[in-house]
């Protein structure tokens, strides 16, 4: 105990000195002199906690309190705890690599390709959409075909692709592809089908052209239209011959609906027979309104027409070559479509006459010629009168002899290629 000035010790105030919280070492140096150096020491006791700092959650020295760092509570050790904070976790383990993944692909989905030059990828017909990530990984227009196969299944996934040649430019992205299969715009190739072929002959040159499919039956006769058609690798003949089909009944249509008044047919299938005739007799574009109005004004004079080509597909039908000349046997056998046995016009067409013979016979030009024959520059010279006719065969016959050279007919252009037989 610490003493007043006057000798007596202060009650209630303990002696820094002998207090046990301060350590020894500071309990000497802190200490006042004391007279008594002998006397003992009485150890204070240990304060106790307050009832403040109990509230307050920090207890007194020793003892452990519900928060701290004792045993797991038995809620912390329950399964269903366990399993669910197992499930979390693996939760966020997906969310973030999923969300790594979608980032990636989605990169890769717009990336550059790495086609170097443009391309021209043929996709087969029955490909699948595997299939074809094959083929186009393979040409180097794409770097993955499974990538591929996951973008169209989620990005396109109402795509419809089709077979066919297609262009890849340099560099085109994996979506660019997948809208280019989507499009449907593939490489375009042309066919020319040439006037006064018969049909039999039009099927024979679809088939020799490679980039079209299928075996289409023969169409009649006279219903087809000779023009330049597009079409794509892997496309049917069949489609072909329905277009050029199509196309004909649209062109006789309209030929039709603006025909001349007087013209001596009946009907749009005499029209077509009667352009087919007109179409084998002339190679010249200019020359078929001219050889129309022949055969116009013979069939209004009750005229057999007389045309060689209705003698050669009598004898051979679709073929349509004869291979020979026509003997005088040919002309004096009779078949439905030799307009030198029958009145009038053959049954039906002698082959798929163009758009040029056919307007000329729907509107033939007013003149008086009855007669054609060959001028030996491949036109023909024009007559009025069996006489006039009879002096152009003369000189016919002696151009082919030799003997005479040819004169173009007045007003057209001399020919390239030969002539057909004429009256």
């Amino acid at each position: 105990m610490a003493e007043s000035n006057d000798g007596s010790a202060k009650a209630g105030v303990p002696d820094p000195a002998a207090s046990p919280l301060l350590p020894a070492g500071n309990r000497g140096a802190n200490a006042a002199p004391s007279s008594d150096a002998a006397a003992p020491t009485i150890a204070a006791p240990a304060p106790k906690a307050s009832a403040r700092s109990a509230r307050r959650g920090n207890p007194a020295k020793g003892v452990q309190s519900k928060g701290g760092q004792g045993k797991p509570s038995r809620a912390a050790r329950h399964p269903a705890v366990t399993i669910l904070s197992g499930i979390f976790t693996f939760l966020l383990f997906l969310a973030v690599g999923g969300g790594i993944g979608a980032w990636y692909a989605e990169r890769a989905f717009y990336a550059p390709g790495p086609l170097a030059a443009e391309k021209v990828v043929n996709i087969p017909r029955g490909s699948g959409v595997r299939d074809m990530g094959e083929i186009l990984e393979r040409e180097g227009v794409i770097s993955n075909a499974l990538l591929f196969l996951a973008g169209q299944r989620i990005a396109r996934p109402d795509a419809s692709f089709k077979a066919g040649e297609f262009v890849f430019k340099p560099g085109q992205s994996l979506a660019s592809v997948i809208d280019t299969l989507a499009s449907g715009k593939m490489v375009v190739h042309q066919i020319t089908i040439p006037e006064g072929l018969t049909s039999q002959q039009v099927v024979k040159r679809l088939m020799d052209n490679d980039l079209l499919t299928g075996t289409p039956a023969v169409p009649a006769e006279g219903t087809l239209l000779p023009e330049t058609y597009q079409i794509t690798r892997g496309q049917s003949r069949e489609e072909v011959l329905k277009k050029m089909a199509d196309e004909q009944r649209k062109l006789l249509a309209t030929l039709w609906a603006k025909r001349a008044p007087d013209i001596p047919v009946k009907s749009p299938q005499e029209l077509v027979t009667l352009a087919s005739i007109v179409e084998k007799e002339t190679g010249l574009a200019a020359e078929r309104p001219k050889v129309a109005a022949v055969f116009v004004n013979r069939i209004n004079k009750k005229m057999r027409l007389q045309s060689d080509p209705t003698i050669i597909y009598g004898i051979v039908g679709g073929r349509g070559a004869l291979g020979r000349p026509i003997s005088r046997t040919d002309i004096a056998t009779a078949t439905a479509y030799n307009t030198y046995a029958i009145d009038g016009l053959p049954p039906g067409p002698i082959c798929n006459p163009g758009r040029d013979a056919l307007a000329a016979v729907a509107n033939p030009p007013r003149t008086k010629d009855l007669f054609f024959v060959a001028d030996g520059t491949g036109g023909h010279a024009f007559a009025e009168t069996l006489a006039d006719h009879n002096k152009n065969v003369a000189r016919w016959r002696a151009i082919e002899q030799g003997s005479a050279p040819a004169t173009p007919a007045a007003g057209v252009p001399a020919p390239v290629a030969a002539p057909n037989a004429g009256n």
